[in-house]
């Protein structure tokens, strides 16, 4: 079966949702893992303004930064329900604990600075911490299982329905889990560009030395990773996208040697970016391909709503998409001037935990 012109759109569509997704809220994923690190300071309260000096960098976009997925798993839902139904029947669990990660996560930020007690800081650090290390790792393996291949098969009682044969262990294979942590490496190296840009002073120099390590060791996972999904499935789309995320990423980290935070943080955003198009690059023409030798790929044509649907939603996309860019992009604007530790005042008691 053919794919027609609107079922080819959407599916670049819900591409780019996850290009937005993985590149702006990667960076929050990399604030929020490198807090116990880039946020030890020279005492108890340097530490506390080093911390504060990252979440702030973050403060005022994180929670838009995650209309990204929302908008991403409603397309799919609406422009392949059966892509929809297949994955979210089998990946239930895994997905179950990135929302508890990214719940965690979200109530660190907002909870944190509530009370003024180190030890309700302390606790909210490490839920802010694991939330993303969490998110970051299980959203690599997902991602990673979904165009690698996974159990599914046709439903011999339900025609046009996939069954997932396996349960969450089977999505721990070799190549998922190099997945992971590529995301991990690939969420930390750009957290930490991220924060040397929008910083100043000591700890702009510790994140840009920290994303120079943790990009290089991030590479040789990602060629291991791309390398990986590209002899089993690639295409020439994902062959050279695959290129041009590895040239992007050392070229991040040699402008991060050079003191070029800006172009450095261009770099991870643009490896991150190719990285999503050679995973879709490899996924084409299929939704799902399956892992199982007697199973049945399920393709994006069988996988599609109907083209009234489609259509329906391309204007919707048309009218909406620009507002939602225009917003985002005057919030980057409004908040884009650096911070440093001075700018933190000491914190004012709120309350008081006994």
């Amino acid at each position: 079966m053919e794919l027609t012109a609107l079922q080819i759109v959407w599916f670049i569509l819900i591409a780019v949702l996850w290009i937005g997704y993985l590149t702006l809220e990667g960076f929050d994923f990399g604030v929020g893992m490198l807090l116990p690190i880039l946020g030890k300071g020279r005492d108890a309260r340097d530490t506390e303004k080093r911390k504060r000096v990252m979440l702030n960098t973050i403060g005022p976009v994180w929670d838009g930064n995650e209309v990204w997925v929302l908008t991403a798993g409603g397309a799919t839902f609406a422009a392949f329900p059966q892509w929809y139904a297949t994955l979210f029947s089998g990946f239930y669990l895994a997905l179950a604990l990135i929302l508890v990660a990214l719940i965690l996560r979200g109530m660190g930020l907002d909870y944190r600075h509530k009370v003024d007690s180190d030890t309700w800081r302390q606790r909210w650090d490490w839920a802010i911490t694991g939330g993303s290390g969490l998110a970051a790792l299980l959203w690599g393996v997902g991602l990673t299982n979904i165009v690698y291949g996974t159990p599914i098969r046709m439903n011999p009682a339900v025609k046009g329905d996939y069954l997932f044969d396996g349960n969450l262990f089977t999505l721990l294979g070799i190549v998922p889990l190099i997945g992971g942590l590529t995301f991990v490496g690939l969420f930390l190296t750009h957290g930490a560009f991220f924060i040397a840009l929008k910083t100043d002073g000591e700890i702009r120099s510790d994140a840009r030395s920290f994303g120079v390590k943790s990009g290089l060791v991030t590479a040789v996972l990602a060629v291991v990773l791309l390398l990986a999904i590209n002899l089993k499935h690639g295409s020439l789309v994902s062959w050279v996208a695959t290129v041009v995320a590895a040239v992007a990423l050392l070229g991040g980290i040699l402008m991060a040697t050079k003191g070029r935070e800006g172009w450095a943080f261009i770099g991870t955003f643009a490896c991150i970016a190719f990285a999503v198009v050679a995973y879709f690059g490899a996924l084409y023409p299929n939704a799902m391909p399956t892992s199982l030798a007697d199973g049945a790929s399920l393709s994006l044509a069988a996988a599609s709503s109907t083209p009234k649907t489609l259509t329906i939603m391309t204007w919707a996309a048309v009218v909406f998409t620009p507002v939602v860019l225009a917003y985002q992009a005057w919030t980057y604007w409004v908040f884009r001037k650096r911070l440093a530790v001075h700018h933190i005042p000491d914190p004012e008691p709120v309350a008081v935990v006994k």
